[in-house]
């Protein structure tokens, strides 16, 4: 209980853990913009895309739920600060299995409204090639 009471006036003063957290770490930064570009690839907005961005947040990279909508405002508000190329640079110093996380992650998006949109396609299709993976890498071993 004191705990939680220090951690809440603690982000009082600080800002949001999980905002501090994405603004600290670059390279998480740069794989919420991607997936944020995934949501974005097809032109619209879905509820259920929101949802799988919010669950892989949350279980993936440890944010908490009540961070998330501070996170994508953060996102929004200073995503300009990250290029394509900087992206790009960064992905690949990343281990082949968190490359390939994000472009499952990046898949699981594109699913999430039941319509595989050729924009979703075309930037997957650009992602894996950059992350230098193969699609065959993207499908889970149990799948």
């Amino acid at each position: 209980m004191a705990i939680a009471l220090l951690d809440q006036i603690r982000s009082i003063f600080d800002g949001d853990a999980g905002v501090r957290k994405v603004a600290d770490d670059p390279v998480l930064s740069a794989e919420l913009l991607m997936l944020f570009r995934m949501i974005l690839a097809d032109g619209s907005v879905s509820e259920s895309e929101m949802d799988v961005f919010r669950r892989i947040c949350k279980d993936a990279f440890d944010i908490p739920e009540s961070s998330i909508d501070a996170v994508i405002e953060y996102l929004n508000d200073f995503g300009y600060e990250t290029n394509a190329s900087q992206a790009i640079a960064l992905f690949r110093e990343l281990d082949i299995e968190r490359r390939k996380l994000l472009a499952r992650h990046m898949v699981e998006i594109a699913k999430a409204d039941s319509q595989l949109a050729e924009s979703e396609v075309r930037l997957l299709r650009r992602t894996l090639d950059l992350l230098e993976i193969s699609p065959v890498d993207v499908v889970k071993p149990n799948e």
